[in-house]
Order: C-alpha cells, then structure tokens, then sequence
C-alpha cells in the first residue's frame, strides 16, 4: 500500500471548516426563537449542534489519518451492520417516530438514524465489490445487476420508514459510484427510465407525495395546506435582496417557516445575509466538490477512486435536493443540507466520511 506523501488538501479542509462555521452560526440564528419557546433556552439547539460537530471533527481527524484502505477490509461487515440497523428501526417499541417516519433509535431527544449510515455504508461496499470486479460492471447480469439489489433492498427498507429524501441521496451517490466505475450509460439509462415509473408509483402510492407535486406545480393552489411550506420558503428569499436583512434578522423563523434550523436552514441564510451570502454558500460546496472529485480522479487505485467519488456524491446530490427544495425547482423532501443544518446523525456520520475524503486527498499526485 503506498504511504501518504502529503499533508491533506488544504481546499478540502478550508471549505468544510467554513461551512461547518456557517452552519454553526445559521442553526444559531434559525433555531433560537423556536429553541426559547419550546425549551426556554434560546442556544438549545446550537449548544446540541456544537457538541455533534466536536465528535464529528474528532471522528474526521481520527479517518483522516487512517489509511483508506481498511475500510475495504471492513466494507461488508459494516454494510450487514447497516442492514440490521435498518429492520433494528422499523420494530414498533425500538424505531422512534419522528416527523411521520420510524428512522430513529434512541432514547428521549438522543438518537441516531440508521438511513444516515447506510449512505456511507453502501459507498464502501460499492467501492469494494466493483474495483474487486472492475471489469464485470460492463456486464448487466453479473456486473451491474448484484450492486442494483443491494441498492434497491436498501433504498425499500428507507422507504418503509419513509424517507425518501435520504433513500434518494443514497441512490444518487451510489448510481455516481456505478458511473465512475464503468457501467455502461446505456444500461444506466434503462435503469433511469425504469426508477422514474418506481417514482410515480410511490408518488401515487401515498397521498402526501403526491400533494407535495401539486403544490410544487402550483404552491397557491393549497397555500395553507401543501403548498405552505414552499411560499414561506420563498417569502423567506426574496426579502433577503443583493445583501440580505442582516444576521439574526429573519421574519420567517417567527414560527412562519417550518424546520427553519433543518430543512428549510438555506431560506433562512438568504433572507438574512442575501444573495452573496448564500452564493457564497454555494461557492463552498463547489470547492468541496471539486476537491473531492480531483481526490477521486487521482487517487492511486480503483477502490480509493470510487470511493472519493461515492463520499463526494454523498454532498453533491443532498446539496443540489436541498437548495432545489428551497428555492422552489424540486417538490418538497424531508433532507437536510451538509454540515449546514441541525443533525447529530447526519452531521457526525458526513465529517466521518470526509474525514477518509481527506486521507484520500492524501495520496493524489
């Protein structure tokens, strides 16, 4: 195994530490009228966050100066793990329900969500079983289609919580994996077609999924009922201007806004600090991408070059939902936004695996 012959990337490391600190700041500002209604303390939530992101920098600097490699050793275990963590949630008395789904284990306000480990865990399986057998992915039987039930099984057990926002970011990232790997775009495109009929299906299967389209088309034909979520996401932005009504000054988090510290956390950003601040944002992520996609391009091996691309993806995809969601092009989906948002689960889980992105970075020539 070749050794590291460079300190991480510098690019890597300053754009995460600058979205973390945005998101420190944001949760703050988004959550502390909520936060002293309900708790009568208006630092609640960020003190929670805070603490979530000291162990989640501790577990990034901890994978990001572990060799990428033992990760392949422990791909499969953790992803049978992954597994048993996902059926572990859906028993009635053990999964807590939260927000309409059972993604939860825990106690009290503490918990985890398994849906948030499987997206890292899948990745590291994915890289493992297609840089092992590279040159079968061109092949739909053998190649394409083991990596496809593992995915689909995984992406049902999601669904039956469900949580389609996280289900989809651990397709996207994973269909990126495949991609990166060699599958065949023709081959992907059937599949495409195929998951788009699996979307109207589950569109049509549930009531609220279907609502939430309508009032995606037209958020005024239910400005109360599904469409209220988007028109006070957008009464949120376009106050905000070039420069935005200041830190701390957001109308829409006096209860107008639902989830203004999760979900909906970008609304919030650009109505206080403006186009350029949430351009700035954006401008972030895009390093974040770039860097890692470089890690990826790279890096020494097939199994480290799928598996920056899969972490990489990771952010990508739930970015492009996210702000999607917000600014009104995407129908309405319970996802967060990286490292941005209020979360233990998926703000520990993200700077672990960014972690073995910058280990990663580490071996690029």
């Amino acid at each position: 195994m070749p050794k590291a012959r460079s300190a991480p990337d510098v690019w890597l490391i300053v754009s995460i530490a600058l979205i973390l600190t945005i998101g420190l700041i944001m949760v703050y500002s988004a959550s502390a009228v909520r936060a002293f209604q309900d708790f009568g303390d208006k630092f609640y939530y960020v003190k929670r966050q805070t603490l979530f992101a000291a162990l989640g920098i501790g577990a990034m600097v901890f994978t990001a100066n572990m060799d990428y490699h033992v990760w392949k050793k422990y791909a499969k275990p953790l992803l049978l793990i992954c597994f048993a963590l996902l059926v572990l949630v859906l028993i009635p008395g053990i999964g807590a329900v939260r927000g309409g789904a059972r993604s939860w284990l825990g106690i009290s306000s503490f918990g985890i969500q398994p849906s948030e480990f499987m997206k890292l865990g899948m990745i590291l399986f994915l890289s493992k079983l297609l840089s092992d057998n590279q040159q079968r992915v061109t092949q739909f039987t053998k190649g394409l289609l083991p990596p496809l039930a593992l995915m689909g099984t995984a992406f049902g057990l999601i669904m039956l919580q469900p949580d389609l926002g996280t289900g989809s970011v651990m397709m996207g990232a994973s269909l990126i994996v495949l991609f990166v790997a060699g599958a065949q775009l023709k081959h992907l495109g059937g599949l495409a077609a195929i998951g788009a009929l699996g979307l109207v299906g589950l569109i049509l299967a549930a009531p609220y999924r279907l609502a939430r389209i309508t009032s995606f088309m037209d958020p005024w034909s239910d400005p109360l009922g599904s469409g209220y979520q988007i028109i006070q996401s957008l009464y949120a932005i376009a106050p905000g201007g070039l420069v935005g009504l200041g830190l701390g000054m957001s109308r829409q988090k006096y209860s107008y806004l639902p989830e203004p510290q999760t979900d909906f956390i970008f609304s919030i950003l650009a109505e206080e600090m403006g186009f350029i601040g949430g351009s700035l944002l954006i401008v972030l992520f895009l390093i974040l991408v770039w860097r890692g996609m470089r890690a990826a391009i790279y890096a020494p091996d097939s199994f480290g070059s799928l598996l920056a691309a899969g972490i990489t993806g990771i952010v990508a995809v739930q970015v492009l939902i996210n702000i999607g969601v917000v600014i009104g092009l995407m129908p309405v989906t319970g996802i967060t936004l990286p490292l941005v948002s209020y979360g233990g689960s998926s703000l520990t889980l993200l700077l672990t695996a960014l972690g073995i992105l910058l280990n990663l970075s580490r071996y690029s020539r």
